[in-house]
């Protein structure tokens, strides 16, 4: 299984039209919980931001907001935000465009977002290009590696105190295959950077949007997306 977990700079300025990470000199970090929300997790997930007065970014399989609607309140009336991850968490490189298309669109519907991050950060440049006038497409420059069955607990966890800083965005995951390594890791995260004095906030979709905004009225037509 290859990633990086940490995005180099180059990789971000070649997607410029991506949200990698948030411009400030503040010693603020963006926590962000990727698959969710399922009740085997997500209510934990919470508890443990509130003891850290933590605010995250929740990007959610819509499928799921729609069988677990009570922690989609749970997670707005914790003053998180509560972004968009298709509503079946597909591939896009695997994915016709259309029906690529089609499912951000549902699942921005069920979450109430212009936020998006694509499943699995797949994506083709074709469905980039058509989304990015709908949708702020949000990537990370720090992703903990908690999915991933090669790496311990202890290395997701260096995955993150060693790459993030000021802005970062950092992904983790609300999902069953990420929760033994996630209940060990998020504490522990959540101690070291709060005793070095950061703050943790949630993506701003209304800052974001404003940000070198095109967006559009969304009208598909079939020959504009391939």
């Amino acid at each position: 299984m290859f990633y990086l977990s940490h995005t180099p700079k180059f990789l971000q300025q070649m997607f410029p039209d991506l949200i990698w990470k948030i411009d400030t000199l503040e010693k603020e970090l963006f926590l962000s919980f990727d698959d969710g929300p399922i009740p085997e997790l997500t209510p934990w997930i919470l508890q443990e931001l509130k003891k850290y007065n933590a605010s995250a970014s929740f990007f959610c399989v819509g499928h799921n907001i729609e069988k677990y609607p009570s922690l989609l309140h749970q997670l707005v009336d914790g003053g998180h935000t509560v972004a968009n991850h298709t509503y079946n968490h597909l591939s896009g490189w695997e994915t016709p465009n259309l029906d690529y298309i089609l499912n951000v669109r549902k699942g921005a519907k069920i979450t109430g977002s212009k936020l998006y991050r694509p499943p699995y950060g797949r994506i083709k440049p074709s469905q980039s290009r058509f989304l990015k006038h709908h949708y702020k497409i949000v990537m990370w420059d720090v992703l903990s590696g908690d999915f991933d069955p090669d790496l311990t607990s202890e290395m997701c966890y260096q995955n993150v105190i060693r790459n993030a800083g000021p802005g970062s965005i950092i992904v983790f995951h609300d999902s069953l295959k990420s929760r033994q390594k996630l209940k060990w890791v998020l504490p522990r995260v959540l101690d070291y950077f709060a005793g070095q004095g950061f703050q943790f906030k949630a993506l701003d979709e209304y800052a974001l949007l404003q940000k070198k905004s095109t967006l559009q009225p969304f009208l598909i037509q079939e020959d504009a997306v391939y």
